[in-house]
């Protein structure tokens, strides 16, 4: 009963491991997934397929690295993966405020330029 229970797991997971690499595919193709970020969701999902399809890797990997137990191997590897992926995502939002002040500074001296023009063409001719 309980190798029937895990075959459903593992059924389950492979589906929805599947599923979800069609969900990014389809982002990406939209081109509501920049490639960028896609890559990192591409290579989570070939993770989850991978050890959707082999039983005892993850067991095999726990025993690899030292850890006691494998579900412990999945939790740190988890967070490392969130805690690189919020740096990379720091990073983008660091280059976006420089890249927002740029802007705003240009769009405030053009609007000076504007101004200034508007002003010296306004002014009546003193010759005439």
């Amino acid at each position: 009963m309980e190798n029937v229970a895990s075959m459903r797991i593992q059924i389950i997971s492979i589906i929805v491991s599947l599923a979800f690499l069609f969900y990014v595919s389809r982002l990406i193709i939209k081109g509501k997934l920049r490639e960028e970020y896609a890559i990192f969701w591409l290579a989570g999902t070939i993770i989850l397929i991978v050890f959707s399809f082999w039983r005892d890797g993850l067991d095999v990997m726990a025993r690899m690295v030292g850890v006691y137990l494998p579900p412990n191997l999945v939790f740190m590897g988890a967070i490392f993966a969130i805690l690189v992926y919020l740096l990379h995502l720091s990073t983008v939002v660091s280059k976006l405020s420089d890249n927002n002040k740029s802007l705003t500074q240009e769009i405030a001296f053009l609007k000076n330029e504007i101004k200034k023009d508007k002003s010296k063409n306004n002014k009546p001719a003193e010759n005439e």
